[in-house]
């Protein structure tokens, strides 16, 4: 495990990348998640969208995203009139062809997270390594971690 030269909040060990939001920026805009954490399956931001700001409409030739809003409360106008408000927790799914453009309609801060992609979902491929019975249980239940 170790961090990263460059962004010394960002761990990095073998197969896996952990930050948090402010190793990848501050103030208003993008924080560019994709490259921050080496993913290369599809495309992924963070936006801090300050109160009162919108963001220009915008569409995708080929890319379906995803919108997450973790924090604040936004607004989404699609190119056909409509406009849904998202809070903390919401989530929009948007084709890659349809308008659509932001406004934070809180009173701070909002954070959302888009990520996006295109040709299509691969499936259930989660596994357990070997040896592993259960996918859930109670962190109490954990087997202990050897420390020495």
């Amino acid at each position: 495990m170790e961090s990263s030269t460059d962004r010394p909040g960002i761990v990095t060990g073998d197969g896996y990348a952990v930050a948090h939001l402010e190793d990848l920026g501050e103030g208003p805009g993008f924080r560019k998640i994709r490259p921050a954490l080496g993913v290369t399956a599809f495309g992924i931001n963070a936006i801090v969208l300050p109160a009162g700001l919108e963001t220009g409409a915008h569409y995708h030739d080929v890319q379906e995203e995803v919108y997450f809003v973790h924090r604040g409360a936004i607004e989404m106008e699609f190119g056909d009139g409509s406009v849904q408000r998202l809070r903390e927790g919401g989530l929009a799914r948007v084709d890659a062809a349809t308008v659509r453009k932001i406004r934070n309609v809180g009173e701070g801060d909002a954070v959302y997270l888009c990520a996006g992609g295109k040709d299509g979902y691969v499936g259930r491929d989660g596994r357990a390594p070997e040896g592993e019975q259960q996918r859930v249980r109670a962190i109490a239940d954990r087997p202990a971690r050897d420390t020495a």
